[in-house]
């Protein structure tokens, strides 16, 4: 009886694991920009109006409106930290510039805020000069 109750702590475990919203794959999903801040200042809704973000197990994707790429990384996550942090290192515009910083994701909303080359990685999410953030929704 006892090997039952390992195995189905176990197998609950795990599962919790793997479904539960603090999981790694729960940011990965087609996202639209909700809004965003840079340098400490709201991002004009203009420039980021129809763009979209893919993330995918280890790699990030922005297009804009008219579906032209304008960002590409590989990323790794740690979510062993509160909040999550992220290393990215991008493919487009500029191969291999690498920034840091952080994830938040609540229910269909991810955030993402990152430090630009010189910047300070952020450690909340709202920006300081050469920070960018941005809140993301999960396309249904």
């Amino acid at each position: 009886m006892k090997w039952f109750n390992v195995l189905a702590l176990s197998a609950t475990i795990t599962l919790a694991f793997v479904m539960g919203a603090d999981s790694p794959k729960s940011i990965v999903g087609k996202y639209d920009f909700v809004g965003g801040e840079e340098d400490g200042k709201p991002t004009p809704p203009e420039r980021i109006k129809g763009s979209v973000v893919v993330i995918e197990k280890d790699v990030i994707l922005g297009t804009d409106k008219d579906r032209k790429e304008f960002f590409g990384a590989t990323y790794k996550l740690d979510t062993s930290a509160t909040p999550w942090k992220i290393s990215m290192v991008s493919r487009s515009p500029k191969a291999g510039m690498k920034a840091e910083g952080v994830v938040k994701a609540e229910g269909d909303n991810v955030w993402i805020c990152y430090a630009l080359p010189g910047g300070k990685t952020p450690t909340g999410f709202k920006t300081e000069e050469k920070q960018h953030c941005f809140k993301l929704k999960k396309v249904k």
